[in-house]
């Protein structure tokens, strides 16, 4: 995927004296949100990392520069990073190319709190197909097949139309809800997850901008 890259922070502020010329730097998943992993830049990481667009950590127990994936081929893609208020640590955004953890799993933290609400609930959901169908109400939305499944997309996008048209908030954010549930179901029936809508949008949002160039 072509990204653009997002660097509006002046890191000519960054404080490197706090921590003996380390600034630790939060990965994050552009897509997704999901936190993968916490590093250390110094000062020739960081400029590895905006020249080349491959995230480029000071690696402490090898004592030298370590661009995550040159063994593994799983590197993280840059596209956003921005520093923090005290300028004494990095947000960077990317775009993974496999697991990050080197145990290899997507992200470092195994805990819930790592991925946000709507992933989590992708996960369930995920969970829940193949299951019998008297077990949960998304298992018997699986076991009804496709057409049950867009009907009820169908049907909830009107009510959400519907809500919205008589200003009915509370119902517009219950009847929302209810779409944004029964859409993720219908994804996972296709196979299809929150990350490829997103990377959609994204591209569209990118050919966009370059329009406007």
């Amino acid at each position: 995927m072509s990204t653009q890259t997002n660097t509006k922070s002046d890191f000519s502020e960054l404080d490197w004296d706090k921590q003996d010329g380390l600034i630790p730097a939060v990965i994050q998943n552009h897509l997704s949100g999901k936190v993968l992993m916490l590093g250390y830049m110094d000062k020739a990481a960081l400029e590895k990392t905006l020249s080349t667009g491959d995230v480029t950590f000071f690696s402490r127990s090898k004592q030298r520069l370590w661009t995550k994936g040159e063994t593994s081929g799983n590197t993280l893609k840059l596209v956003a990073i921005d520093k923090d208020c005290d300028n004494d640590s990095l947000l960077v955004q990317v775009i993974p190319n496999g697991p990050t953890c080197h145990k290899g799993t997507e992200s470092c933290w195994l805990d819930d709190n790592a991925h946000p609400f709507l992933n989590n609930l992708a996960s369930l959901i995920t969970s829940r197909k193949g299951q019998s169908a008297d077990s949960s109400y998304t298992a018997s939305l699986f076991a009804r097949g496709t057409k049950r499944i867009a009907q009820k997309v169908g049907e909830e996008g009107l009510e959400t139309a519907l809500a919205a048209a008589t200003h009915d908030k509370e119902e517009l954010v219950n009847e929302a809800s209810d779409l944004i549930y029964h859409l993720l179901v219908l994804l996972e029936d296709q196979n299809l997850s929150l990350s490829d809508i997103t990377a959609n949008l994204l591209a569209r949002h990118e050919k966009a901008l370059q329009n406007k160039a």
